[in-house]
């Protein structure tokens, strides 16, 4: 799963490990001490495509099977064990991108998780299901966290209620309620109060560190009134999971952590739904762009305000190193090489979003019985 990065204008960014590192070489060369004929040209060895692509399909494949033989045997796991497993999933990946980039006749059939063909070989989409069966052991909550049993109407039924207070219509508030739910995909799989098997920092329903959650519930706490006069049910049931919670950490409570998260990162937004629903018309890109108020906040919330989200772009050294570090423009050399990108750009490049925000809205369909 991805975890967020925030730029460095916002006291909400997360540390996380780069994706890969370069290394360098010293340049020898040596002075000809006479005259004489020229040195034949150097030959530069191509590199072996091939060969990296096959060391990095079997890294992967090693990596999984040792996390899944530990977790078998009950052996005690290392510090941050979905880290190494993520970075050879990655490298498998973009190898093969690096394949298809050098021979696209490579280029396979489409496969079941929308990853575009040339970076993912269909044959291998046993091992993608193993990895994400691993993640659901690595990250499993903890054995105190507070469940709910409506977990995707909880996450809707917030949305729409901090929309509402916020000053949105009925309809703009729906578009505000699916979205919530496509930020929980993004960032957990749907899954609620889990942990993270790459981050000691950031967990819960909306992979929340301790200072955005408090700053969440302080906020929440700011429009509580107007929420009440709204919706008094809702009202009703943040009292009862509040007092369930009590001095626990409120992001192993799947209602305190979802109504945190959203009010820490996106509620000051989503008064702007209808402005940039006209801008994004595609409600995935709507959600794309709100899981990019998660990773690069700032940026973001700049092209917003530019009168051209689409078509401003991003330069940045670091920023551009956050949006690699959650899986944009990770993958293969030619990707990776980028230095800069427009908006537009960037929200073609989160195909591995597609499919989880698919899944959103096919269960916010359900949720709204529609």
């Amino acid at each position: 799963m991805p975890v967020s990065h925030k730029d460095s204008d916002t006291s909400m960014m997360r540390q996380m490990a780069a994706v890969s590192s370069a290394l360098a070489f010293a340049l020898l060369f040596a002075v000809p001490l006479r005259a004489g004929p020229p040195a034949p040209a150097q030959v530069t060895a191509q590199p072996d495509v091939p060969g990296a692509y096959n060391a990095a399909l079997g890294r992967f494949k090693s990596v999984l099977a040792d996390l899944r033989n530990r977790i078998n045997a009950k052996q005690a796991l290392p510090n941050l064990p979905g880290q190494a497993l993520y970075l050879a999933r990655n490298a498998l990946i973009g190898s093969y991108k690096d394949l298809t980039d050098a021979n696209p006749s490579k280029i396979g059939r489409p496969n079941k998780f929308g990853i575009p063909p040339a970076y993912f070989d269909a044959d291998n989409e046993p091992l993608l299901d193993e990895y994400r069966k691993l993640f659901d052991v690595m990250e499993a909550p903890p054995a105190g966290a507070q469940f709910s049993n409506t977990p995707f109407k909880d996450v809707v039924d917030l949305g729409v209620a901090i929309a509402r207070a916020k000053g949105l219509d009925a309809a703009n508030a729906e578009a505000a309620g699916r979205i919530a739910l496509g930020i929980f995909y993004a960032e957990t799989n749907g899954n609620q109060n889990v942990g993270n098997g790459r981050s000691n920092t950031y967990k819960g329903s909306f992979q929340t560190g301790p200072p955005e959650d408090l700053n969440g519930r302080r906020k929440w706490e700011a429009i509580k009134p107007q929420v009440a006069s709204i919706d008094p049910a809702l009202a009703a049931r943040d009292a009862k999971e509040e007092a369930r919670v009590g001095g626990g950490d409120h992001r192993y409570n799947h209602w305190t952590a979802v109504r945190d998260g959203l009010m820490n990162a996106h509620a000051e937004l989503f008064v702007q739904v209808p402005a940039i629903a006209k801008l994004l018309p595609d409600p995935i890109d709507q959600m794309k762009f709100f899981e990019l108020i998660q990773i690069i906040p700032s940026p973001t919330r700049s092209a917003l305000r530019s009168g051209n989200l689409l078509g401003t772009r991003v330069s940045d050294p670091t920023v551009m190193k956050y949006l690699r570090n959650n899986s944009v423009f990770a993958f293969g050399q030619a990707d990776r090489a980028r230095t800069s990108a427009t908006f537009r750009e960037i929200m073609d490049a989160m195909w591995l979003f597609n499919e989880k925000f698919a899944r959103a809205q096919a269960k916010f369909a359900e949720v709204r019985g529609r």
